[in-house]
């Protein structure tokens, strides 16, 4: 299977080596493309030197990001990776047999880079299919041609676009949880309390099935926390 691995970047620096790494696949039928938002950081040159495909934009969104790659993809399944995500080593195998069971879209479990116990009952939760635990963090594969049904992200969403997404896909397609883990960075929670980001996730998810407008909820989400992607 051919599969188009995007990555919406903003100084990623840190973490897009490791990434971009564990990525790397021997098979020809995999690319990974790099859509950067306007890093003052490394992280382009680092992308370019891991043989990533890099493009610059100039609109700092990601799901504008996400969309652009998604336009450049060449291939016909999209795989949606945070910056500071390692997705499990065997998920271009793991994509394919979903596509084969019927699943066009799915994403996986995550766990986080931490010992602390509240964030392993967080990561827990994951394994289930619901909507609240549907984030970006799991990573999202989708296949090109329902992402382009559904229009793509939706780019009013400053956050919650894969929430938003998922939404409107599972109305018409069916959904895999793939039950792998993808290494996601607890570096928000690092930066905040546990309980602090728990309020800040529980806050904008109400908003957002509230109907709240996404320039709401993102100033409401970053009024509560400090977030390193801010």
């Amino acid at each position: 299977m051919e599969i188009s691995v995007i990555i919406p970047t903003l100084n990623e620096a840190q973490y897009i080596r490791q990434c971009i790494r564990r990525l790397q696949s021997k098979s020809t039928a995999l690319e990974i493309l790099v859509v950067d938002g306007g890093s003052t950081d490394e992280t382009v040159a680092i992308a370019k030197e891991e043989g990533a495909i890099v493009f610059e934009v100039s609109k700092k969104c990601r799901a504008f990001q996400m969309n652009f790659g998604a336009k450049m993809a060449q291939a016909d399944m999209l795989y949606f990776v945070h910056g500071d995500a390692l997705p499990p080593a065997t998920f271009a195998d793991d994509i394919e047999q979903a596509s084969l069971e019927g699943f066009p879209m799915g994403r996986f479990r995550f766990r986080f880079d931490s010992p602390k116990l509240m964030l392993k009952i967080n990561s827990w939760f994951t394994k289930f299919d619901k909507l609240w635990v549907s984030g970006g963090d799991e990573t999202l594969f989708i296949e090109k041609e329902l992402f382009e049904r559904l229009g793509g992200y939706d780019e009013d969403f400053a956050i919650m676009e894969e929430y938003d997404l998922v939404l409107r896909a599972r109305e018409i397609a069916p959904y895999k949880v793939i039950q792998k883990d993808v290494l996601v960075s607890a570096r928000k929670y690092d930066q905040n309390s546990w309980l602090r980001v728990q309020k800040a996730n529980l806050k904008a998810f109400k908003m957002f099935k509230n109907g709240v407008s996404s320039s709401e909820i993102r100033q409401t989400y970053y009024a509560m926390i400090q977030h390193p992607k801010q």
